[in-house]
C-alpha cells in the first residue's frame, strides 16, 4: 500500500530549528526513517515537506482522487487553514495527524485548535519523530 507522509511549513529545518522542542533529527533524516519504517510494515512511503499552503493542498486533494493513506504534520497550518480543513474533509483513505511535539501542552493558545484533527482516524502528539513510526503503523493495520 502506498502512504504519503506530508509535512508543512518550517519542517524541513528540523534538527536546526528549536531542538529542544522538535528534536535534532533533521528532514531528511526523518524521511529517510519513515521509508525504513513504512517497508518494515509492508508500506510504500513517500514522504514531502512544503513551504506552500497551496502545494499541500495539490497533495492532498491529490491523495483524495487516488485513495491513498496520509500521515499528516500540517505544522502552522494545523491551527488556522480551512483551506487544509476542507482538503483533509475529502480524504477517503485514512489520515493520521502526528506532531513532534504536543501542541496542547504548549504555551501558545493558538496551538491548542487543531482543523486537521475532525478528520483524523488518529493524533499522534508529543512522541517526536516515533510518532511517525506509530503513524504508519497504525496505517499498516488498516
Amino acid at each position: 500500500m502506498r502512504v504519503l507522509v506530508l509535512n508543512g511549513p518550517n519542517l524541513g529545518r528540523l534538527g536546526r530549528r528549536q531542538p529542544e522542542i522538535y528534536g535534532t533529527t533533521t528532514s531528511a533524516e526523518l524521511a529517510e526513517l519513515c521509508v525504513g519504517w513504512g517497508r518494515d510494515v509492508g508500506l510504500e512511503v513517500e514522504v514531502r515537506q512544503t513551504n506552500h499552503e497551496g502545494e499541500l493542498l495539490d497533495w492532498l486533494n491529490a491523495a483524495a482522487d487516488d485513495a491513498t493513506p496520509v500521515v499528516l504534520n500540517a505544522a502552522a497550518w494545523t491551527h488556522y487553514s480551512w483551506a487544509i480543513y476542507d482538503a483533509c474533509a475529502q480524504l477517503t483513505a485514512p489520515l493520521v495527524e502526528v506532531h513532534l511535539s504536543d501542541p496542547r501542552q504548549r504555551p501558545e493558545e493558538f496551538r491548542h485548535t487543531s482543523v486537521v484533527t475532525p478528520y483524523a482516524v488518529e493524533v499522534i502528539a508529543g512522541l517526536g519523530v516515533d510518532g511517525y513510526r506509530r503513524a504508519l503503523e497504525v496505517l499498516a493495520r488498516g
